[in-house]
């Protein structure tokens, strides 16, 4: 079945004036106050309106120069693997294979996983002096027995002990190297033979990524479920959320995908009607290529660290036309996770064959998506343009690997120049949401943000607004949400936003010739927290549909 998206938390009938701060609003750039009734904006404006409208019935709430803006909207999200990363060994520090070694030896019985397995997460071989990883039996030795899975920084790969891999049958298996490292099929088998937890386990893990999401402002995070990855019961826990009371607080709402193949629009209906939840669509994290760290990313062209080489694809052109086809009847959406050329080429001709098949304008209704689409040329952004096709990308990505010496140029070398290209995307039209990916970058938003400011190449550069808008309306749309006002603050939109703590109140853009005009009050410009003071504003205060998530205990009444 297809979501009709979430009941959400409805708000006890309470009157709340916030003022006193700054509000981020279409409605008054220079609004300083905002009144919610029960779950919705009712007003927003200045000061000296907000003194006439206050009374002894309302709740009110000094923001004390706060910013009060939309929550975030997270466009791609693992909630169990993220709450798994939040309680397990942390390898992103680590350096070389003896540290990696030292803290799998060091690690508690208590921060294992299922059967005592030792799960970590987020190590990165390109930044040691010395690349080479720890072998099978190198890994069962420091874990003292128990079985071993330590994902790569980007979960397309993964570190396994041979205790582990006898488990999870990986032996003929493709991606079943000679060393410790897994990849393709084989690191599907080891991760789900690690991922055997209880349902009080993988709802204790979700619980906790979602604490994390709410104390970084935001409201909701679209969950990309997928069979390789956790499974239907780790989909209908998710999806849970929206509909159970399990904690007794509310917590941000969850847009869920499920990423399956369907051959045609019967097996598309079959496959949502067992899923036993409401989906969005089978779009998501249904793999056409893998990723750039772990090589496994379709390339036109040979890695350049790795000659002979040019990663894997997953699905054939006619079996993603099929069910970008399938999906277009059923008015739902499709996607695919998307990262190098040869993978977006395959794609765009699963969108060409669909659109001979139930025609372009069903294939353009349908809202379809892509995940990352991080090597994407002028011919490619055009046929997106032309398809309607939302891209999801994951700004911190350029952040991390993107630069002149980091893993992109080692991985893809000149071709690394041309990767996530946010300002060509928006220049052609192609719709765009922004997430994390977490746990492969974290939930903090406003680094994201600033990533868009501050990509390498100058020319894919977005302005802060954009960039904000990304991070919020636009996820909602990229949902295609019921409430089209949703992400927005303006009277009878949902009362859904957070509170920040910031320095410095402004409107940053790339070009600095639009900035000098940009600034001008008589552009009416919403301004947003100042990105180059070196830290993000903190999260005060979160709320969804008038129902606080999160509060850190400062927003002074």
């Amino acid at each position: 079945m297809t979501v009709s998206p979430s009941e959400a938390p409805k708000a006890p009938r309470k009157v709340t004036l916030y003022r006193n701060g700054s509000v981020y609003t279409a409605a008054d750039p220079f609004a300083t106050a905002m009144l919610v009734d029960g779950d919705t904006v009712a007003w927003v404006g200045a000061e000296q309106a907000a003194t006439s409208i206050a009374d002894s019935s309302m709740e009110v709430v000094d923001l004390q120069g706060a910013l009060l803006a939309p929550g975030f909207v997270d466009s791609h999200v693992h909630l169990t693997e993220t709450g798994i990363a939040l309680d397990s060994l942390q390898l992103g520090g680590v350096r070389s294979a003896a540290e990696l070694l030292d803290a799998v030896a060091g690690s508690s019985v208590s921060g294992s996983g299922a059967g005592g397995t030792v799960l970590g997460h987020g190590w990165d071989e390109t930044l040691w002096a010395d690349p080479t990883l720890p072998s099978r039996e190198e890994l069962d030795r420091a874990a003292g027995g128990r079985r071993v899975y330590l994902s790569r920084v980007d979960v397309h790969s993964a570190l396994v002990s041979a205790s582990l891999a006898a488990d999870s049958g990986l032996e003929g298996l493709d991606g079943d190297g000679t060393s410790g490292q897994v990849k393709r099929a084989a690191h599907i088998a080891a991760r789900l033979a690690a991922r055997k937890l209880s349902a009080e386990a993988l709802l204790g893990y979700q619980q906790a990524a979602l604490a994390e999401a709410a104390a970084n402002g935001y409201v909701a995070l679209a969950e990309m479920a997928a069979p390789h990855i956790g499974g239907v019961a780790d989909l209908q826990l998710a999806a849970g959320w929206n509909a159970a009371d399990r904690t007794g607080r509310a917590v941000p709402e969850i847009l869920p995908y499920w990423g399956q193949l369907a051959g045609s629009a019967d097996q598309a209906r079959a496959i949502l009607e067992s899923l036993g939840v409401a989906v969005l669509g089978l779009a998501g994290d249904l793999n056409m290529d893998g990723s750039i760290g772990s090589r496994t990313a379709a390339l036109r062209g040979d890695y350049t660290d790795a000659p002979g080489e040019r990663g894997s694809r997953y699905l054939s052109v006619d079996e993603a036309a099929a069910h970008v086809a399938a999906c277009s009847i059923l008015g739902i959406q499709a996607g695919f996770h998307v990262i190098g050329d040869a993978g977006l080429d395959a794609a765009l001709e699963a969108l060409d064959g669909a659109a001979a098949e139930v025609g372009e304008q069903r294939v353009r209704a349908a809202g379809h998506r892509l995940e990352h689409v991080e090597l994407a040329g002028p011919d490619a952004i055009a046929r997106l343009a032309k398809y309607s096709v939302t891209v999801s990308a994951q700004p911190v990505f350029d952040a991390r690997w993107g630069g002149p010496d980091s893993l992109y140029a080692r991985r893809l070398g000149s071709r690394h120049t041309a990767m996530n290209p946010f300002g060509s995307f928006y220049s052609a039209g192609v719709p765009v949401c922004f997430g994390s990916d977490s746990p492969v970058t974290p939930l903090r938003p406003w680094s994201s943000v600033r990533a868009c400011l501050e990509h390498h190449n100058d020319a894919e550069r977005i302005s802060a607004r954009a960039a904000f808008l990304g991070h919020t309306r636009a996820g909602w749309r990229a949902a295609r949400y019921r409430d089209p006002m949703a992400g927005q603050l303006v009277p009878g939109a949902p009362a859904s936003f957070a509170v920040w703590e910031v320095e410095e109140l402004m409107v940053q853009v790339a070009d600095g010739r639009v900035q000098s005009w940009s600034t001008d009050p008589r552009a009416r410009t919403p301004l947003l927290p100042a990105l180059d003071t070196g830290s993000d504003p903190v999260c005060l205060q979160t709320v969804r549909n008038g129902v606080e998530l999160f509060s850190n205990g400062l927003l002074g009444n």
